[in-house]
């Protein structure tokens, strides 16, 4: 099986409030992958920090991003998103628009998301999301 890692599971390792390398480790047969949003997402917070801390985050960064395979965003992956952006708005659920475009990654390749934030996810048609835990 594969899994789309959101950001939140990402950050949560980071911080220590949630251990990602068991998780991962745990589930050996699984393929992880990122959406290249998410990737933009991360290195962001990598340009935003500053001192020990940038070096400790892009450390943590790019060693963990050589476990996973990132997805890009291509037209396919825009019409999806743009189908459930229509569809969320419609229907008075807005969400991120990062959480979107991840949405529509893990629809168009047919993986589940991994994600915290079950509110958004949840909401997404179509989409199977994953709460993390070990």
């Amino acid at each position: 099986m594969a899994i789309v890692i959101d950001a939140d599971v990402i950050i949560r390792g980071e911080k220590g409030k949630f251990d990602l390398p068991a998780w991962l480790d745990m589930r050996p047969d699984e393929t992880y992958f990122v959406a290249s949003v998410t990737i933009a997402e991360l290195w962001h917070g990598v340009e935003r920090a500053t001192g020990k801390f940038r070096i400790a985050r892009e450390a943590y960064l790019q060693n963990l991003v050589s476990r996973l395979v990132i997805l890009p965003y291509v037209q396919s992956t825009a019409l999806i998103h743009a189908r459930l952006w229509a569809q969320l708005e419609s229907a008075g659920n807005i969400i991120d628009d990062y959480d979107i475009i991840v949405a529509a990654t893990g629809i168009e390749h047919g993986y589940p998301v991994a994600a915290f934030n079950l509110k958004h996810f949840q909401s997404v048609p179509g989409l199977t999301v994953v709460y993390p835990k070990i």
